[in-house]
C-alpha cells in the first residue's frame, strides 16, 4: 500500500462487476434489451432491494434519508471522520440502457468488494450512494434528490411534485418503502466521486478509455404551452386557423436553429402533447418541453433570449398565444481541482491517459459539488449512444472505470 499518494495494487473484480450489471438489468428489462425503471416504481423498489442486500452481504450498513437516497457505509479506522463517498443512480429513462447511472453504483459496489477481499481498511469510512430520481423522466426536474441534499430544492417542494398521471412524489416514495428518517442533507461527506458512461462520442472517437471530468455544462428546462382554437379540419380555411401544432412545429425548428447558431450549444424538444389529438380537428392546444445547454452560462442566457424571441414572433404570426414557464436552471459546474487530479493520477497509475472533458449531460455530482469536493470519471459508450435501449459498453472499459474509481477513493482517503 502506498500511503503517501493513496495509490494501491488493489484491483476490482471485472467479472463480478459485469455479472452485477447483467443481473440488475432484469429489473425493468425491456424486450429490446434495455431497461424501463422509472423512479419510485415497483422496478425501482426491486433494484433497491437488490442493492441493499448486496451491500449488506459485503458487511456494509445501509441507511436511507427522507428523500430515499441510500448510503451503504463501510467503516474506516477512524469512524469519526466524514466518509469518502461514491455513487450514482439506479433509475432509468423510459427506454433506457443497462449502464447509464447504474455503472456508477455497481462500480462503487466493486470498489467495496475489492476492499473487503483485500482486507484493506481505509482511514475514513467509505460510502456508496444511490441518489433518488436522477433522470427526471417521471418527476421533473432531474437530479431532484441530490438537489435537496445540496439545498437547491426544499424537501417539501419535491415531496409535492406530481408526475404526468398526477401521482405525488411523497406518496410514491412511501409506497415503495424507501423514505428514511434522516433529514436529507444532514449526511456528512468528505468527498464524492461518480463513475459514469460518457453518453457522448468523444472518448470513443479518440480511442481513450478514461475521461477526467472537469465540470458540467449549464442547462435550463422550460415547459411551453401554445393555445389557439380547436376547429374542423374540413371546413376551416387555412388563413382562418389558429393551429397550435403547426406553430409548435415552427418553434421546434427555430430552437434547433438557435442551438446551431450557438455551437457547441444544444437545444432539444423531447416531450410533446397535442390536444385534442384527433385526426380531423385543427389542434387548439399544444404542450412541449425545451432543454437548452452550453458550457458557458452567458451563452445559455443568450440562447434563452433568442429562442423566446423566435417563439413569440411565431406565435403572433400564427394567431396563437404562448406561455413559457422555466422549470429548471442548473448553472455550469466546475469540479474540485484536487479531486479531478486524483482521478487523473489514478488513471495514469492504471495505465491510461486521462482525457480532460466537460460533461454535456447533468449528473448528481453537479449538485453534490455544491456541498463537497467532487469529481467524475467517464468511460466510453458505443457510438456515444445513451438514453437508448441499445446503449452499450465493454466489460474492459467498465472494469477500467471502476479501477480508476478505486484509485481515486484511496487517494482521497489519504488526502482529506
Amino acid at each position: 500500500m502506498t500511503h503517501a499518494t493513496g495509490g494501491s495494487n488493489l484491483r476490482v473484480d471485472g467479472e463480478a462487476l459485469w455479472t452485477d450489471l447483467m443481473e440488475t438489468a432484469r429489473f425493468g428489462g425491456t424486450p429490446k434489451g434495455g431497461i424501463k425503471r422509472l423512479t419510485l416504481t415497483a422496478e425501482d423498489r426491486q433494484v433497491r432491494d437488490w442493492f441493499v442486500k448486496a451491500c449488506e452481504d459485503l458487511g456494509c450498513a445501509v441507511s436511507c434519508d427522507s428523500m430515499g437516497n441510500l448510503f451503504a457505509r463501510r467503516p474506516g479506522r477512524d469512524d469519526s471522520l466524514p466518509p469518502i463517498t461514491m455513487g450514482s443512480h439506479l433509475d432509468t429513462q423510459p427506454t433506457g440502457g443497462k449502464f447509464d447511472g447504474i455503472l456508477g453504483v455497481l462500480g462503487g459496489l466493486a470498489v467495496l468488494r475489492a476492499l473487503r477481499e483485500a482486507g484493506h481498511v481505509t482511514r475514513h469510512p467509505i460510502e456508496l450512494i444511490n441518489w433518488t430520481n436522477e433522470e427526471g423522466s417521471r418527476f421533473t426536474p432531474p437530479m431532484m434528490c441530490s438537489g435537496v441534499f445540496a439545498g437547491v430544492f426544499t424537501e417539501q417542494e419535491v415531496l409535492d411534485k406530481r408526475d404526468r398521471a398526477g401521482l405525488r412524489f411523497g406518496e410514491e416514495l412511501e409506497a415503495i418503502g424507501y423514505r428514511g428518517e434522516e433529514i436529507c442533507g444532514r449526511h456528512p461527506l468528505a468527498a464524492y466521486f461518480e463513475l459514469h458512461i460518457e453518453q457522448g462520442p468523444i472518448l470513443e472517437a479518440e480511442d481513450r478509455t478514461i475521461g477526467a471530468v472537469a465540470g458540467v455544462q449549464g442547462m435550463r428546462w422550460y415547459e411551453v404551452t401554445v393555445r389557439g382554437r380547436d376547429a374542423h379540419a374540413g371546413s376551416t380555411p387555412m388563413p382562418l386557423r389558429h393551429d397550435t401544432l403547426l406553430a409548435s412545429a415552427r418553434m421546434i425548428a427555430a430552437l434547433a436553429e438557435v442551438a446551431r447558431a450557438h455551437a457547441p450549444g444544444v437545444g432539444t424538444v423531447g416531450l410533446i402533447e397535442n390536444r385534442p389529438n384527433s385526426n380531423n380537428v385543427v389542434p387548439g392546444e399544444t404542450f412541449f418541453t425545451v432543454d437548452i445547454r452550453h458550457p458557458d452560462d452567458g451563452v445559455v442566457a443568450a440562447m434563452e433570449a433568442a429562442f423566446q424571441a423566435r417563439f413569440r414572433a411565431i406565435a403572433e404570426a400564427g394567431g396563437v398565444t404562448l406561455e413559457i414557464v422555466p422549470i429548471w436552471d442548473a448553472p455550469a459546474v466546475h469540479f474540485d481541482p484536487a479531486c479531478v487530479a486524483m482521478v487523473a493520477d489514478a488513471a495514469r497509475e492504471a495505465g491510461f491517459d486521462p482525457r480532460p472533458i466537460v460533461s454535456g449531460p447533468g449528473h448528481d455530482a453537479a449538485y453534490v459539488a455544491r456541498v463537497a469536493p467532487t469529481a467524475m470519471i467517464f468511460v466510453p459508450c458505443k457510438d456515444g449512444l445513451s438514453h437508448n435501449e441499445e446503449e452499450s459498453i465493454t466489460q474492459a472499459d467498465a472494469q477500467a472505470g471502476a479501477n480508476v474509481l478505486l484509485g481515486a477513493i484511496l487517494r482521497a482517503d489519504a488526502a482529506f
